[in-house]
């Protein structure tokens, strides 16, 4: 078990009334996974978890939605967000499908009903979408997804916003191209508190942008999309390239401007994308003027909220190593800090694997998701094999500073995912419930993606009293709960 301050202190909240469990999770109370998890037999429940108290199940599946309404899921189910705000939050999860048609789900949580709970409101393959990826809901209240697809003379690399996300019938998204955002292969978005929009280039050399809308407290999306300013991140001198055999680029950082501030080209800077309306977000950071900071395969991003009230933006870098040897592990996760501007590494393979003791080495590669819980702890999810050494990591830091540089922090192999031939994708922490989380097991080789549940067990606050008490914690979460 990992016993933290935070599940101390609620032990004592729920001695007190139950209602308290909602402020915290059970979510970090685990025994770290010592391996990954051998191949699966039940791809309805795909998953080794860390916990006996932690329960899953399919909630969808790619067959079912086919054989229902034949072609309305082309699979690869990939990140996943829901209703945050707005009427019936949290009722619904999105996510689009990751194909060369792709197209947007929607699950209906309150829908006990298996067979009709899920409804693709993007029909696969409309405007030519491919390779959907991103998944957000906005400050607004609608969703934006893109496509994790761009190239020299391509007409991919946008961002779309669903309008009419929870009103919308089947194949009836309204689904709206947003031209100002710069062209680049997307993966990870996120707002911050001042709502301003991240983005990255998912690309060996790229980079990791922000846009500022001209109107941060729009109440649409035409309205917020209508003018702004994009920018790349640019580390120190910046025209680093992170590759897979050096350092990891950190240091203090600026953003760098890449359009005017109502989002049309600066001259002589920004470069056009081949459509000529366009701006190519990766080619303008590599101009000579910009030179924006290259990690090798940025993917996901995630933002955190300090006790300081600071932002962290985290994003993984899916391929980047310090010495081309993959069986000593790859990949690397960073934060920034977005009132200093300073950019850290936050975790990679040198750090400690709490379940052995030791340096998580080739245990962890492919660092690809992040997700964050109800108390802000990070999760690391793999880009394996399924059935092999595809696994999602717990980034255990206790005090909750930005690092696991303090003694009883680093990595613990949360979940590992059996189902052969497949990858995990998309973890979502639910904002409503604190004890339960989603994930997407994609492109298996049975050819059926799933989206599971896991749900971590409230236990009776009895149960908890007597655990703290024999562990002699009671006085010691007193103390710290009233700190």
């Amino acid at each position: 078990m990992i016993l933290t301050p935070s599940r101390i202190a609620l032990a004592i909240a729920a001695l007190a009334s139950t209602p308290a469990f909602a402020a915290d999770t059970l979510f970090d109370n685990i025994t770290p996974l010592s391996s990954s998890s051998g191949v699966i037999a039940d791809e309805s429940q795909p998953f080794v978890l860390s916990s006996p108290d932690f329960t899953q199940v399919t909630i969808a599946d790619r067959a079912t939605q086919n054989s229902l309404v034949p072609g309305s899921s082309s699979g690869n189910f990939d990140m996943i967000t829901a209703n945050e705000t707005g009427p019936d939050a949290g009722r619904y999860l999105f996510m689009p499908f990751e194909t060369n048609s792709a197209g947007v789900q929607r699950i209906d949580l309150w829908d006990s009903n298996y067979t009709t709970r899920t409804v693709t409101i993007v029909a696969p393959g409309t405007q030519s979408f491919v390779s959907g990826d991103a998944s957000r809901w906005t400050p607004w209240g609608s969703y934006l997804t893109a496509e994790e697809s761009w190239g020299t003379g391509s007409s991919r690399g946008r961002i779309f916003e669903i309008t009419n996300a929870t009103t919308a019938t089947a194949n009836g998204g309204d689904f709206v191209a947003r031209s100002i955002i710069p062209r680049v292969s997307h993966e990870g978005l996120a707002f911050d508190a001042g709502k301003s929009l991240y983005f990255v280039d998912e690309l060996n050399g790229g980079s990791i942008y922000k846009y500022v809308s001209a109107n941060p407290n729009a109440t649409s999306g035409d309205d917020y999309f209508a003018a702004g300013q994009s920018f790349v991140l640019k580390v120190g001198a910046g025209g680093q390239f992170e590759g897979n055999n050096g350092p990891a680029i950190t240091g203090a950082s600026s953003w760098v401007a890449i359009t005017q501030a109502d989002g049309s080209p600066i001259a002589g800077l920004s470069v056009m994308a081949a459509d000529g309306t366009t701006i190519d977000g990766r080619a303008t950071a590599d101009v000579a003027s910009v030179l924006g900071s290259g990690y090798n395969r940025p993917e996901d991003l995630e933002l955190q909220t300090l006790a300081n009230g600071d932002q962290l933006l985290y994003w993984a870098t899916t391929d980047s190593d310090d010495n081309a040897n993959t069986t000593d592990g790859r990949s690397r996760v960073y934060n920034m800090n977005l009132s200093t501007g300073e950019v850290r590494l936050f975790a990679d393979s040198s750090f400690m694997d709490l379940a052995t003791g030791t340096a998580a080495g080739g245990g962890l590669r492919n660092a690809d998701n992040l997700a964050i819980d109800a108390v802000g702890n990070i999760y690391i999810v793999e880009d394996r094999n399924g059935g092999s050494d595809d696994d999602i990591w717990l980034a255990v830091d206790l005090n909750h500073d930005g690092d696991l540089l303090d003694e009883g922090e680093g990595l613990a192999r949360w979940a590992s995912n059996g189902a052969a031939g497949s990858e995990n994708t998309g973890l979502y922490f639910d904002r409503f419930n604190p004890n339960v989380a989603y994930v997407n097991v994609q492109h298996p080789a049975s050819g059926v993606d799933r989206t599971i549940m896991i749900t971590a067990a409230v236990p009776e606050p009895e149960t908890y009293a007597m655990m703290l008490a024999g562990l002699g914690l009671l006085g010691v979460a007193a103390r710290r709960r009233k700190a």
